[in-house]
Parts: C-alpha cells; structure tokens; sequence
C-alpha cells in the first residue's frame, strides 16, 4: 500500500442515474417516485436550443416543488463550449432551493473546464449566503477526457462521480460506430470461422475507475442506447460492476430496475464475502495469514475484496 492512502468514495447509493429532458416537466413526478438512486434533469443534448430558458425555469421551480425524497437530485448544465452553461449556473444557484445536490458538467476535456465552473458556483453560493455546497459530476466523452482523466479527478474537492458518456467519446475517438454502449458488431476477433466479440469500451471504463479510486470519486458507467435489449444492457452492466464501476445511467423508466439488480450485491455474494471474512478472521486467531475457503486459497486480500461487497450491501441497507 502506498504511503498515501486511496481515499472513500461518497457514501452513498449510485447504483442508477435516471434522465429526463428539462423540458418534459409532466415527467418530474414519475421521476422523483422512481427506483434511481440519483435524478439528473437535463439542460443539455436532450433539449433543443430554443426550449433551454424554459427547460431551465422548468426545473428551478421543480427543485423546490417537488419532493424528491432521498434521491440524489443533480441538473446536467451545458457544456463550456456554448452560450447556455453560465446561465444554467448562475439561475440554477440564484433562484433554485437548496434541495438541488448537483451540477453534471459534459464533455469535460481538462482540469481547467473544472476550475471554470468551481469558481463561478463558489462566487454564486458566497455571494447568496448559500449553505449547502454544491456537488459536481463530469462526464468524460471525448479524446482530450480520457487523456486527462487523472487531472480531472483531481481538479476540485466537489467532484464526487465519474461517468462515461460513449456516444460522444465514439465521436471524439473516430470510431466507427452509431451504437450507444455495448458490444459493436465490428469489433471482434476471428478464429477459424468463430466470431469472438471483445469490448471496445473496457479500456476507458478502467481509465475511469482508477482515476476515481485514486481520488475517492465515484466511477459511473453512461448510457446504453437501445432500452429494447435488456440482456445488452444487463451485460454491459455486468462488465462495469466487476471492473468497479459503481452504477449505471438509465435513459428509460425501464432500465431502472436492470440497473439496480446488477448493481446491488446479491444475498449469495454477500453471505459469501461475510464467510470469507469469518474464515480470515479464525485464521488470525490460529496465527495465521492464510487460510482455505471452498478449497480456495484466501488472505488478507480477500478479507479486502469481501468488505467491498459488505459494505456494498450496508450502504444500501441503510439507505
């Protein structure tokens, strides 16, 4: 271990992010009764230019009118490359309650695209007198995201989540592909005459997950476009989960409930990882540093893989 210690992520539930247009207000209510652990309204890609002063209005008299619950309630502003994003900030934080928990900002390339917004939001909520401190998530979507993935991990204490957003990042990337996520039908390995289909998104997704470890910022997997196919989106789910990811977005109603079951640690899998720790923990009372689970070898690594499953479930008890 390092003499720097990997920091906590935020303590709590990500396993879904649920979308909705700014300018679908009738869906605000669907969404705060939902099962998603975060809300994102968004003011960006999902609403066209001249519905984005509505859009936002929209969702300022939402934030105070409509109880959300426990929900981790955050607003995607727009990106720094238009005209919208410093008035979504300034509205957001001048004339929204202090129920809004969250800024997403898109298409961050660098650590300064951070410091750009942590410095107008700290001069808004200095200026208004406002208490709660808001939080950031970036979504990494392009060349310039992943190359600095670490910095911008790094780039401001109010960072807490990470997301892929695969559309633009395929775009940015020169890939050629329209598919939102999941496997690409030209992206395979051949042996004889037996198509292997590899994943083109493993390597950002594990770029992403130790930059966040690194900096205790919470790893999220994005969108998976086609929400007909719920096997798709349970195996890209799937995928994320053992690499670490920590949740998924859902860009339909329907992809709420596959989110949550890959994302929540099954009673099997938790039962076992409270096994290994039993078994670690009479080891160390024989004097041991290893003992045999399952006739598997398991040491002190495996006590620290297993409390990420427990502490997996215990977070989400007692949400």
């Amino acid at each position: 271990m390092s003499f720097r210690l990997q920091p906590a992520t935020p303590a709590r539930p990500n396993r879904c992010q649920l979308f909705g247009p700014g300018s679908r207000p009738a869906i605000f209510e669907k969404m705060a009764s939902s099962e998603a652990d975060v809300i994102n309204l968004d003011l960006e890609d999902s609403v066209a230019p001249d519905d984005k002063p509505e859009a936002r209005k929209n969702i300022i008299e939402a934030i105070g009118d409509i109880d959300w619950g426990k929900k981790h309630l955050s607003v995607r502003i727009n990106g720094l490359d238009t005209p919208y994003w410093y008035r979504d900030v300034v509205d957001l934080l001048e004339q929204s309650s202090e129920r809004l928990d969250q800024i997403m900002i898109p298409k961050v390339g660098c650590a300064a695209d951070l410091y750009a917004v942590d410095a107008l939001v700290t001069a808004i909520e200095t200026a208004k007198g406002r208490k709660k401190k808001i939080a950031f998530e970036v979504i990494i979507e392009s060349a310039a995201g992943v190359a600095h993935v670490e910095e911008i991990a790094a780039a401001s204490p109010r960072l807490q989540a990470m997301s892929l957003g695969a559309a633009d990042y395929a775009a940015s990337m020169g890939m050629q592909t329209t598919g939102i996520g999941g496997t690409q039908e030209n992206y395979y390995m051949l042996h004889g005459e037996t198509r292997h289909y590899s994943d083109p998104w493993h390597w950002v997704q594990t770029a992403i997950v130790a930059a966040c470890r690194t900096h205790g910022v919470l790893p999220v997997d994005g969108p998976f476009g086609d929400f007909s196919d719920d096997e798709g989106f349970r195996a890209q789910s799937r995928r994320s989960a053992t690499l670490g990811m920590v949740g998924k977005w859902a860009i339909h109603p329907k992809q709420i409930a596959l989110a949550n079951e890959v994302f929540t640690p099954s009673a099997e899998a938790v039962a076992e990882a409270r096994e290994i720790l039993a078994a670690m923990e009479q080891a160390k009372k024989d004097g041991l540093g290893a003992t045999v689970y399952k006739g598997r070898l398991v040491d002190i690594a495996s006590i620290k893989q297993a409390e990420v499953i427990v502490s997996q479930a215990e977070l989400l008890s007692a949400g």
